[in-house]
């Protein structure tokens, strides 16, 4: 039997159609724009809009808590889901918007914690080495990240204080959270406080990796058959990642530091503790160092950078809340409760200080996209919804932190007050705060990131009065591709006339 062109168009366009109804008629019951119903192209769009986090709130305040965002992905903006969708049990599994983030070397990804959907993989992973992301343990390191400050005072001095010119302000608190990063790793600031710029267009090699996967990440099945197949990967010219380059690089200069210190070298960083557990454990694999060096330079300056900016650029907009802070910056130090470089620990008692940290966090979340679930075989019941097994569901940062019900009716503006509140409202908050994910895929170094921001945001304001470069113009912008950056935070500084 002879099967012409249109026998075969018409059989291709029904078996699309009837594959279009089923996926359409699977999640019918929940609302959503009706295009998301059929593709997810919408999604992938609204990524590459730059601003998918405001589409995301948009569109929940028009559907309600459940929202469809693609065939087979929910979104979801109820904070009593937090703990049934990112359980401990690890029963939601991660998606393959993951598998989209990944980083690659010579056409296989490179398993880390955040990113493997392999449960036993992040396991085998993460056990070694939570310990040393725990806070207690992040505290021995304040010394390294108070070097670091230091050493920010002194080129921000030379480049700006002292010749008076304006100062890129977002780009140097990122290489201040990246040469954290590296005292932390590696012992060593990684050279972009002192170049006063990109140190082996490291920061570009993060960007433009984000710019595309996250798109992707919405369509993963394009990112696979186009870029990470074994056919296309068997014919494709590879290159090592920069970011995972630049890792390696690091952690080779230690371990040839080592061999020729005869087994002396330098102990303490996050490196030295890394290799201390291979050591300690033959079952873990080689390329766990890779892992989790790739992991502390990928991630470890984005999240912070991110925080800090919205901090810096929320109190320069509200001089008011900027004055509370101050205040209670001068009380604690005639008190003799605050040293030159703030601790740890005088952070900690800081009330306000800790409310602006906890707003900035809730306003402008470093992570712009769900965190994507995929429902286990049985289904769940979500909002009240059955859904059934192998659907999507995820919940973004930037919506939930929207929800009137738990932040108020002005839960769109800044208002570091709404935390100064009773223990049960304050907890409800804290509950449904995403800043940096929840369960027990939560981000592991969030507590190096807050260790960072509790110490340099009071410090900073101690020392140095800042003000908008265009106080007439806000230059402020927002870039959503993953990572939620912003442009646009140009200041002068000068130092502050009254010691606070």
């Amino acid at each position: 039997m002879i099967f012409t062109f249109p026998v075969v168009l018409a059989v291709g366009t029904l078996l699309l159609a009837a594959w279009l109804l089923r996926s359409y008629l699977r999640l019918r019951h929940i609302p959503g724009p009706w295009l998301s119903a059929l593709t997810n192209v919408p999604r992938s769009y609204w990524v590459w809009t730059n601003r998918s986090h405001d589409i995301h709130i948009d569109l929940h305040r028009k559907y309600g808590r459940l929202v469809r965002f693609g065939p087979n992905m929910i979104s979801v903006t109820d904070p009593q889901e937090i703990p049934h969708i990112y359980s401990f049990a690890g029963t939601f599994g991660k998606s393959d918007f993951y598998r989209a983030l990944a980083f690659y070397v010579r056409g296989k990804p490179v398993e880390t914690i955040f990113a493997t959907q392999n449960e036993q993989i992040h396991h085998l992973l993460r056990r070694p080495i939570a310990g040393m992301y725990s806070m207690s343990n992040v505290v021995s390191f304040e010394p390294y990240v108070d070097s670091t400050i230091k050493y920010l005072f002194e080129r921000l001095d030379e480049e700006f204080v002292h010749p008076g010119r304006i100062c890129n302000f977002e780009t140097w608190l990122q290489y201040f959270a990246f040469d954290v990063i590296g005292e932390l790793t590696f012992s060593k600031r990684l050279g972009f406080l002192q170049h006063g710029g990109d140190v082996d267009g490291i920061i570009h090699a993060i960007d433009h990796y984000f710019n595309s996967a996250a798109i992707v990440s919405q369509i993963p099945w394009v990112d696979w058959l186009w870029a990470k197949n074994p056919i296309v990967q068997r014919f494709r010219k590879h290159s090592v990642n920069p970011i995972v380059a630049f890792a390696l690089a690091r952690a080779a200069e230690r371990q040839n530091e080592k061999k020729e210190a005869d087994g002396n070298a330098r102990t303490g960083d996050f490196l030295s503790q890394f290799l201390g557990a291979i050591e300690k454990d033959p079952s873990i694999p080689p390329w766990a160092l890779t892992a989790w060096t790739t992991s502390n330079v990928g991630a470890g300056s984005d999240t912070t950078a991110i925080l800090l900016r919205t901090i810096i650029y929320q109190l320069l907009k509200h001089p008011e809340c900027l004055a509370r802070l101050l205040g209670e910056l001068q009380e604690a130090r005639q008190q003799g409760q605050l040293s030159d470089i703030v601790t740890w620990r005088e952070a900690r008692e800081l009330r306000y200080l800790d409310a602006v940290i906890k707003e900035s966090g809730r306003l402008h979340p470093p992570f712009g996209l769900p965190f994507e679930r995929v429902v286990p075989p049985e289904g769940a019941v979500i909002c009240g919804q059955a859904i059934p097994g192998g659907s999507v569901v995820g919940i973004s940062a930037w919506a939930i932190h929207r929800d009137p019900e738990t932040f108020g009716a002005d839960s769109d503006e800044w208002k570091p007050e709404r935390w100064l509140c009773d223990e049960k409202t304050r907890r409800k908050m804290d509950n449904a705060l995403m800043t940096f994910g929840a369960g027990r895929r939560v981000c592991l170094g969030k507590h190096i990131s807050y260790l960072e921001v509790y110490k340099l945001i009071p410090t900073l304001f101690q020392r140095y009065e800042f003000s908008f470069a265009h106080p007439d113009s806000d230059r402020w912008e927002v870039k959503n591709r993953w990572f939620v950056h912003q442009t646009g935070l140009d200041v002068r500084i000068k130092y502050r006339e009254e010691q606070v």
